[in-house]
């Protein structure tokens, strides 16, 4: 039996919201072990004189609670 936990995380891109998502995932990764599954909430960008420069992407990602037995 397994037990997960979710929780949000945002990545930004001055590229694109996949290049976002990548950064949060990779992020994430590197002090959570364990994530399985992200899944997009909410895509913004953040605009300035007209132009986009920046995604923003929220993830709920998962990731496994490791047993202590």
């Amino acid at each position: 039996m397994s037990v997960y936990r979710v929780t949000d995380v945002i990545g930004t891109s001055t590229e694109s919201w996949e290049a976002a998502a990548r950064n949060a995932v990779e992020t994430a990764a590197s002090s959570v072990r364990e994530l399985r599954v992200a899944e997009v909430v909410r895509q913004d960008v953040t605009i300035e004189n007209g132009q986009v420069t920046s995604y923003r992407i929220r993830l709920a990602i998962s990731f496994k609670y490791e047993s202590t037995s």
